[in-house]
This record gives C-alpha cells, structure tokens and sequence, in this order.
C-alpha cells in the first residue's frame, strides 16, 4: 500500500474534546440535582426548598459517615 491509501487516524480538534468533556459534566451535574429533588420532594416528602439548605446535607453527611 501506498501513502495515499493508508488509512488515516481520525483526528479531533481540541475544542471538540472540550466541549464534549463539558457536556457529559453538565449532564452529570443536571441528574445529581434531579435525583435529589426526585428523592427529597417523591420520597422524602418534603418540600423543594430543602435541597438548597446546608442542613439538609449535612445531616445527609452524618447519616451517610455516621461511624
């Protein structure tokens, strides 16, 4: 084979790879915030507002490393 006929690697630009990266973070953040609220307000019955609360997660903490 040839030069010409050798198949190439395909490259990416690096913004591609960026914004790709940024992407699967945002989506990572958007379902930890909508299993949350699911959890919080479904199960927990409680109300939406308690998610934003430092309480609410630091009891959270406490039960999660409760020794």
């Amino acid at each position: 084979m040839t030069q010409e006929n050798t198949p190439s690697a395909v490259k990416r630009s690096g913004w591609i790879t960026v914004l790709r990266i940024f992407l699967i973070l945002l989506f990572l953040i958007v379902a930890l915030i909508g299993g949350a609220a699911v959890g919080y307000v479904v199960l927990g019955k409680q109300d939406i507002s308690g998610i934003l609360q430092w309480n609410t997660w630091r009891h959270v903490f406490d039960l999660v490393f409760a020794p």
